[in-house]
């Protein structure tokens, strides 16, 4: 079980890394624009939101750590990878409405609301994408919570999972073949994820 505190200090977490590893998803940026301001966007979106979180007591319960994040990304979201960031972190919130604490299987529940909400909200979703390597690692947790309940345990499995996937995406996007490189917003979740599970 994590409590609110535990998440939202994974998220904070996950926030620092990402702001601090900004430049280097930046550069793998050439889909769907090359633009080079995915890690710029993603950063500054949970940015938003981790200055919020920061202001969050110590009993807090996870529901009201995911709906301060999901606001505060919302209102934070820059460019397209912030959106879809944001859209993640809107269905960890609505999957975990109601609920003080989270265990693995209502985590992996949490993880595929977001892919779910991600997806929704795209009109054309292209493939080798920040949404293959989140909806790919989501199908894993919720595989590994059906084995073991324990929330690393979850976490372990969806990063290992969003680490083949984000590595496959060289060869599903023609784009990012060409340039020789994986997608900078998956890249960025993975990221996120690494930071809160440490």
């Amino acid at each position: 079980m994590i409590t609110g505190k535990i998440l939202r200090d994974s998220i904070i977490s996950g926030a620092n890394l990402l702001i601090s590893k900004k430049a280097s998803v930046d550069e793998l940026n050439v889909f769907p624009v090359p633009d080079g301001d995915t890690g710029t966007n993603m950063s500054m979106t949970i940015g938003a939101a981790k200055r919020d979180l920061a202001n969050l007591p110590d009993d807090c319960t996870v529901e009201k750590v995911a709906a301060q994040t999901a606001s505060s990304m919302l209102r934070g979201a820059r460019g397209n990878s912030g959106v879809i960031l944001s859209l993640l972190f809107r269905g960890l919130s609505k999957k975990l409405k109601g609920a003080d604490h989270a265990d693995g299987v209502l985590w992996a529940e949490a993880l595929q609301e977001g892919v779910d909400a991600a997806y929704k909200a795209v009109m054309k979703p292209a493939e080798g994408t920040i949404l293959t390597v989140s909806r790919l690692a989501a199908a894993k947790a919720m595989e590994a919570a059906q084995e073991n309940n324990h929330i690393e345990f979850v976490q372990e499995a969806a990063i290992a999972e969003a680490k083949i996937a984000l590595a496959n995406t060289t060869e599903m996007n023609p784009v990012l073949k060409k340039a020789g490189v994986v997608d900078a917003g998956g890249k960025g979740w993975l990221v996120a994820l690494e930071a809160m599970l440490s």
